[in-house]
């Protein structure tokens, strides 16, 4: 069950704070920005997954509790507190999360009352609590897929929150999944963990990596099925799954970045290994040259080559084949093309950018959008 609502954090009656509730317990695993600054609610959350599993998260939009010092994690615990005895659950079964501006208390009242009210509205709706952790999305962003686990229909979804400071290094900004499996502790973090390289690790909007980012897989198996393990059978079927909508919110990040107007997906196929056909893949999408290039809609290749050099992974340049859309425009050296052609490429809402070595059959995506003079506007008064 879930819940959404407005009290107070970002004003306008905007909704900003949501609950997760199950009425079952939770298997859980979480992956937590390697940011040195971490937000105040990572510690709690942190505790809260490695006491054996949740029940319940809780998180507000507008304010990061982040760099706020020992209150801080005095009030994330109050968060905590609060929801557990609206929940009548323990509290150690509670998560917490906060996103929004960093270095500014929590407004607790004004939390605390909002906790008791979500706990009051929930329902099987998870659409006000997608609206209620988003900042400066324009959307909410939520992806389901079903499958079949141990002669069981098994359901895994998710929503998640990102638009800026998107440059994950471990899970995406905000992002709770959740199924109805049964699964075992140590296989659901390998879960997460594995969707998170394939998914969350692979979408940039802007460089900057969040102290808040954190993403939580919640199993309360509901479905009736055996708790799948490595071994299971049907675990690639569940993996496949997870990745799926993982993926799907990665590229609605994309796709909602501060100011976008293309989504920009960069493959990098014939690789040695994934590692390198990622670094790859990432190096490019994060290039802010390559960015500017599409949204200006010029397809200027010297920029993709060059952001594919600094990666800081080995590949033979003379072995390299580049594409914009269908249009291929090097091969270990200029290929005559349209250049029009090329740029028109670069014109639709999804931009494909295709890059292919001759070092292996490893291949990797990764996504990200263009620069525009919006994301300036919007972080040039983030705060006003």
């Amino acid at each position: 069950m879930a819940g959404g609502v407005a009290c107070g954090v970002r004003g306008s009656g905007t909704p900003d704070l949501g609950l997760l509730f199950s009425g079952r317990p939770c298997a859980a695993a979480a992956v937590f920005t390697r940011n040195e600054f971490k937000g105040a609610p990572l510690g709690v959350t942190r505790e809260a997954v490695a006491g054996g599993g949740l029940r319940a998260v809780v998180v507000n939009s507008g304010n990061a509790n982040a760099a706020t010092g020992r209150r801080g994690v005095e009030d994330a615990y109050a968060m905590q507190g609060a929801a557990a005895q609206a929940l009548g659950v323990e509290a150690g079964r509670v998560a917490v999360a906060s996103t929004g501006v960093i270095g500014e208390h929590l407004p607790m009242d004004n939390i605390l009352a909002g906790i008791g009210d979500a706990a009051g509205r929930l329902s099987g709706d998870g659409a006000p609590f997608a609206e209620a952790i988003l900042t400066t999305d324009t959307r909410t962003k939520e992806a389901a897929v079903r499958v079949e686990v141990g002669g069981r229909s098994v359901t895994v979804g998710g929503t998640v929150k990102g638009s800026g400071m998107i440059h994950p290094n471990m899970g995406t900004m905000l992002a709770f999944l959740t199924t109805d499996a049964a699964v075992e502790p140590e296989c659901l973090q390998e879960t997460l963990s594995r969707a998170t390289e394939h998914s969350f690790n692979r979408v940039t909007v802007d460089g900057d990596t969040s102290p808040s980012d954190m993403a939580l897989l919640l199993a309360n198996g509901a479905a009736g099925n055996e708790p799948l393990t490595a071994g299971s059978p049907d675990y690639p079927a569940f993996v496949g799954a997870v990745e799926a909508v993982a993926r799907e919110l990665s590229k609605e990040i994309a796709r909602d970045g501060e100011g976008a107007t293309r989504l920009v997906e960069v493959a990098v196929e014939g690789a040695e290994d994934e590692e390198t056909a990622a670094a790859l893949a990432k190096s490019v999408v994060g290039s802010s040259l390559v960015k500017s290039a599409v949204f200006g809609e010029d397809a200027n290749w010297g920029r993709v080559l060059t952001a594919m050099g600094y990666a800081g992974v080995p590949f033979d340049p003379d072995g390299l084949e580049l594409w914009f859309g269908p249009v291929k425009v090097f091969e270990g050296a200029p290929v005559p093309h349209e250049v029009a052609e090329a740029n028109a490429a670069l014109a639709s809402g999804e931009v494909r950018i295709s890059a292919r070595l001759d070092a292996g059959d490893a291949s990797a995506t990764a996504w990200g959008c263009d620069l525009s003079y919006e994301y300036v506007r919007i972080n040039g008064s983030y705060r006003t």
